[in-house]
């Protein structure tokens, strides 16, 4: 009996997922570590975090290009290699410009690995069955996030950090082998030239912005050069937008924005990600360096989001089905974002427990926001485009997920500085929460302007008319 696409594809690009989450999520439990073996400051370790994200943003864009031109199978498997390969790059640097510059060729490969298995699901997949197949993608890949922070801890406390990266090679290799025998190859007839100005421009504003967002304060470079970096990086990213307007064929096609359910997808979600993306960073340091945890039971209580978001993503298909994107969207929204500041009235005194609980449940919000954030941007986009507009969600997501770190580490910096305290502490990080949380809360009148029957189609409500 043949194994159906919906099923088999997304299981196979879930590997890959899989790596990638787990690989985010032991380095954010191992972070405190990481900064005493480096002698850096442990606030400092978001360059190591937004390094890796201004990677994937720089070059997800080509992604989609590369995967038409020479094949989704090619470039797949190709990235699986290049992220396995700054895997052990990680394990063997030494100081935090080394590690950095190997999170960053790591990103490389992250950056062609989940987008174009995405563009191989949303192509091999009718989209009536679309949200099955995100689920199916998205559920191996939780338990990334639920072995990682665990797993991340009992390595950190136990042996040392730098075996964590050494985990993606048996993984790697099982990708490998199933993206050979089970992934399509599939190409594009008429592919335009790559759009070289754009990519250019973009890999230079992306990355300048974020390196100088990242090492404002005391990281590494004097405050001239960040707000230099800054300033440049805003400027190159105007510069794309002039020029995307006028190419034939440009590397993000910015119009594709004026899709109602797309442009929600993106802007909304980018808004909701930048609250949720500051909890890797912020979770582990307040539990280690704020409560006195180990990193071991710290990874413990931090993989109870993701257990949360597990659980979530088999059941995610009939919320949408009953009360259509909309209501999810800014229902869930609200709850996800009361579940983010319910973290800020965490105290060392806080039963463990009650902590479990408040993550698990602040997982399940979260985990059924993104899966409907990810399937309503491409309600409305044709096959041909479908390639741009995951290019756009993609670089979108990363750079979202990037300014959460940057926004909680500047957010705790500043709290750390007005209360005076010569190190962090507990009372350090509920301001970050609360910072990161009002940001997020931003996308919900966002979300609030979609129709009532936006993606209608993908989540059941009507039934596809025949041809």
């Amino acid at each position: 009996m043949a194994i159906p696409r919906t099923f088999i594809v997304p299981l196979i690009v879930a590997c890959a997922l899989f790596m990638e989450q787990m690989d985010s999520t032991v380095i954010s439990t191992s972070l405190p570590a990481l900064a005493l073996d480096m002698a850096v400051d442990p606030i400092s370790l978001k360059l190591a975090l937004t390094s890796y994200l201004v990677s994937l943003a720089v070059f997800i864009p080509i992604s989609g290009w590369m995967a038409d031109r020479f094949g989704s199978r090619t470039i797949f498997r190709s990235a699986i290699c290049v992220f396995m390969l700054g895997s052990i790059l990680c394990g063997v640097s030494s100081t935090l410009p080394q590690f950095v510059a190997a999170r960053f060729f790591q990103g490389i490969g992250g950056a062609m690995m989940v987008p174009v298995g995405r563009l191989v699901i949303l192509r091999s997949v009718e989209k009536v069955n679309l949200v099955k197949a995100l689920s199916y993608l998205t559920i191996p890949a939780l338990f990334g996030p639920v072995l990682g922070p665990p797993l991340g801890g009992f390595i950190t406390t136990y042996f040392h950090w730098r075996w964590i990266f050494f985990i993606n090679i048996p993984i790697s290799i099982l990708g490998l082998y199933l993206a050979a025998r089970f992934i399509p190859d599939l190409k594009e007839e008429q592919v335009p030239p790559l759009d070289w100005a754009g990519f250019a421009l973009s890999a230079l504003g992306c990355s300048l912005l974020m390196l100088g967002l990242s090492t404002a304060g005391r990281h590494l470079v004097s405050g001239d050069i960040s707000l230099a970096c800054v300033v440049l990086g805003v400027l190159f990213l105007i510069a794309y937008v002039w020029h995307a307007r006028r190419a034939a064929a440009p590397l993000i096609d910015l119009t594709l924005l004026k899709i109602p359910t797309l442009q929600a997808g993106v802007l909304g979600g980018s808004l909701y990600r930048i609250g949720i993306g500051a909890i890797p960073f912020l979770l582990p340091l307040m539990l280690q360096l704020g409560f006195g945890y180990t990193p071991f039971h710290s990874g413990l209580l931090t993989c109870a989001s993701a257990a949360g978001a597990m659980f979530m993503k088999t059941i995610a298909s009939r919320f949408l089905q009953r009360y259509g994107f909309r209501t999810v969207l800014v229902v869930n929204g609200t709850l996800g974002i009361l579940g983010l500041w319910s973290i800020a009235l965490f105290t060392p005194h806080t039963p463990y427990a009650v902590m479990l609980l408040v993550l698990l449940v602040g997982g399940c919000f979260r985990s059924l926001q993104f899966t409907s954030l990810n399937a309503i941007s491409y309600a409305d986009v044709d096959n041909p485009r479908l390639s741009q507009a995951t290019s756009m969600a993609s670089v979108a997501q990363q750079l979202s997920i990037g300014m959460g770190v940057v926004l909680a580490g500047f957010a705790l910096q500043v709290s750390n500085e007005v209360q005076g305290h010569a190190t962090l502490v507990a009372a350090d990080f509920w301001p970050a929460f609360l910072v990161v949380g009002a940001v997020a809360s931003l996308s919900i009148l966002m979300l609030r302007r979609l129709s009532p029957n936006a993606g209608a189609e993908l989540s059941g409500r009507v039934q596809t008319k025949s041809a």
